[in-house]
């Protein structure tokens, strides 16, 4: 759009997403040197309004940035009293004992935390040293500098048409500029999307995998309730038709966050994640702790899986990705947000060095080399096996041999099977229709279970209905001629908040894109066969509004 005119903005660093990540990076620059310009661009209506709380914080991160996070009132108040493991069945369960289980997989001195308040909390460490932080600023463009660096980003876009040009009432955004700019957009955020294809940073990696993480917040009996309570399941319902599993952490307040987890290299269409989500809450361990509580939230959000060997490289000229952007999640562990924040730190440390030897706009190497040289990839590097183990050889003997892995990795810092590879990704992984039988879900009972339409009203979602659809389809015949034939159309079952729909219109089928559903998930831009749809930021402070809890 080289016709539009904006007003520019100077920074010394711009970072983009007010996640665990980029708050660390604004934090370490401004304690590193408080006369640096830093800000901190949030999509959000608010910070922490694009993160469904609970979640288990390994606060090594926390413990690197703001050693003093106690006194200062961080919201890390329920540690990690007992840890469960359970192999279901549909009637039942085995509880897998802790002792054979690597050091790694003790949750004794995490924390049970909303990472919505943790976040919002450093936000407001942040702007107390001076970093500046704009909620609901969507960053919808990069803007490039003569020689190919990345420059800065174009935010705060409102008001385009419904075809998504400009018209008399478009706000045309602005632009920020940096020495350097931070993507912290977290999965599959569309920039880094962008960055990562145009300067070939995964060339050479194996190919990211995902899953897709669905998650209720419960307000249960206090009977019931034992705070600080952590149990992590596998096996029913999935069984041979995906991998995945389920987590069950026990917050203050009598509140439980329940979530399922499926990997989406999953090979039938037919398979319906939510709807194996809803199938688990009526196992009698998981009914038995719901029963008369009640749901106050739901949400979803795809997670990277792909681990140390599917990290791309972390830096191009100008730009650098943090934490979930670059994929530094701990399968395993089912941990990311503590590589977040050290990534957050090492990216400042990186690009104050730079700035005070006057530089900018070039590729910040040390940043790099700290991620793979540092407590970042030692903690990818011990558990690189276990995923391409377990989409390789299933359920049992990834817990085996991947148990092996990390034991030997932990003793003896060395793999017995070296680094194995993912191969496809999850959009390949999709098999035609016809190979695969239809799965027959029951209907949710408005009790444990509910339809995905009531539960998305609990994700608070709000997209204005005018502006330009933010997923977009490569081709709009793709879905009816290719997808339905050959595969039933997945995206109406792998959607985890019913976007997408197959109805019948004149007697033929037309594919229906409600946009206004939509929970940022983006396991559609992941999972889509065709990979004809792209996830694109909307409009500022449209999606979530996850409550504060």
């Amino acid at each position: 759009m080289a016709e539009i005119e904006r007003e520019a903005m100077e920074y010394d660093v711009v970072i983009v997403g007010a996640g665990p990540a980029g708050l660390s990076a604004a934090i370490r620059l401004k304690q590193l040197d408080s006369d640096l310009q830093v800000v901190v661009l949030e999509k959000g209506s608010e910070v922490g309004a694009h993160i469904l709380s609970g979640a288990v914080l390994d606060p090594c991160g926390l413990d690197a940035l703001i050693p003093d996070w106690k006194d200062k009132g961080a919201p890390l108040n329920v540690p990690v009293k007992d840890d469960n493991f359970f192999m279901l069945g549909e009637a039942g369960e085995v509880r897998i004992p802790n002792a054979p289980m690597p050091p790694l997989m003790n949750n004794h001195g995490n924390y049970i935390v909303s990472m919505g308040n943790v976040c919002r909390w450093m936000a407001e460490q942040a702007e107390e040293l001076g970093v500046e932080i704009f909620p609901g600023m969507s960053c919808s463009e990069l803007v490039y500098g003569d020689n190919g660096e990345v420059k800065g980003v174009v935010a705060g876009v409102f008001g385009l048409e419904a075809d998504g040009s400009y018209g008399p009432n478009t706000e045309p955004g602005m632009e920020l500029h940096g020495k350097y700019v931070f993507l912290s957009e977290g999965v599959r955020g569309s920039l880094s999307k962008e960055v990562i294809a145009k300067y070939g940073l995964s060339d050479g990696k194996e190919p990211q995998k995902y899953g897709v993480g669905m998650k209720e917040i419960w307000e249960i009996d206090p009977a019931k309730h034992k705070e600080g309570s952590v149990t992590h399941t596998m096996g029913w319902p999935l069984g041979s038709n995906a991998g995945g599993g389920s987590f069950i952490y026990h917050l203050d307040n009598n509140q439980v966050y329940v979530g399922f987890v499926v990997h989406l290299n999953y090979k039938n269409p037919h398979l319906y994640p939510y709807m194996e989500f809803q199938r688990f809450k009526h196992h009698p361990m998981v009914a038995e702790l719901l029963k008369g509580g009640k749901r106050v939230a739901y949400g979803a959000r795809a997670i990277t899986e792909g681990g140390y060997q599917s990290m791309p490289k972390l830096v191009a000229p100008g730009v650098a990705l943090l934490g979930c952007s670059a994929g530094m999640v701990n399968v395993p562990r089912i941990k990311g947000n503590h590589n977040a924040m050290l990534s957050g730190k090492a990216a400042a440390e990186a690009a104050f060095d730079a700035i005070k030897a006057e530089r900018s706009g070039d590729e910040l190497s040390a940043y790099e080399a700290d991620v793979r040289g540092g407590a970042i990839g030692k903690d990818l590097k011990m558990v690189r096996n276990v995923k391409p183990m377990w989409s390789k050889w299933g359920l049992t003997a990834s817990l085996m041999l991947g148990g092996l892995d990390m034991w030997t990795n932990n003793l003896l810092g060395v793999s017995l099977f070296g680094t194995l590879g993912h191969g496809k990704n999850d959009a390949e992984s999709t098999e035609p229709a016809d190979q695969h039988k239809p799965i027959d879900y029951p209907k949710p009972d408005g009790v444990l279970s509910f339809d995905r339409l009531t539960n998305v009203a609990f994700a608070a979602t709000n997209h204005e209905e005018s502006q330009p659809c933010h997923l977009r389809l490569g081709n709009a015949d793709t879905p009816i001629s290719v997808n339905l034939p050959k595969y039933a159309e997945p995206a109406q079952r792998y959607c985890p908040a019913g976007v997408y729909e197959v109805v019948e219109k004149d007697g033929k089928p037309e594919f229906v894109v409600n946009f206004q559903n939509c929970v940022h998930c983006k396991t559609c831009d992941i999972k889509d066969p065709s990979q004809n749809i792209t996830w694109t930021t909307p409009q500022g402070g449209d999606g979530p509004n996850y409550p504060n809890m």
